[in-house]
């Protein structure tokens, strides 16, 4: 795991299965070698483009948001249901991570350095490019059934129980900001 992206998700620590943590981590490395974007990047970039210019919230404070929300979900689950609803928490956090990992595919940088949606955006969202990226390093299917599944895209797919908790944890931290726009 290089030092960009152990800076960048200091959660992946989170992960005891040591292969899904390196699996997790070597996806956001391949992402970053093949995006125009720099992990820096990440940190001033808002983290979504349906929002416009007013967008404050970086990529990172949303993704890190989001997984934590999930854990301590994952975590509340496992407490309160036992056994009768299990929550897989490396499955879970890993997804989490991963979930918008294929946004590095998708977005460009304006010549004012300005994030938009690249050409390759435009045909492919980032839950394709995520399962497709997560895939190549040998990221198990539970883990990329939750990227592919976190968006609308997923909504007509049966979403595993990880899969519904970090797709709640994405859009309650996405849809307040959406909704803003129209008051």
């Amino acid at each position: 795991m290089n030092d960009k992206v152990k800076k960048l998700w200091p959660e992946l620590e989170w992960i005891k299965d040591e292969s899904l943590r390196e699996k997790t981590a070597r996806t956001w490395e391949k992402a970053l070698e093949k995006s125009v974007l720099k992990a820096e990047d990440l940190d001033h970039i808002p983290f979504t483009l349906l929002c416009g210019p007013d967008m404050k919230v970086t990529f990172m404070e949303h993704k890190r948001c989001v997984v934590h929300i999930a854990r301590e979900s994952g975590e509340k689950m496992n407490r309160f249901f036992g056994d009768n609803l299990r929550v897989n928490m490396d499955v879970l956090i890993s997804g989490a991570i991963l979930a918008d990992v294929g946004k590095l595919l998708e977005y460009e940088l304006d010549d004012k350095g300005k994030a938009v949606q690249g050409r390759y955006g435009q045909y492919l969202r980032h839950p394709f490019s995520g399962v497709s990226l997560a895939e190549e390093c040998g990221v198990p299917a539970e883990v990329c059934h939750i990227i592919a599944a976190h968006a609308h895209e997923g909504d007509l797919v049966k979403r595993t129980t990880e899969a519904y908790i970090v797709h709640h944890a994405d859009f309650m931290t996405f849809l307040p900001f959406k909704s803003r726009l129209a008051v």
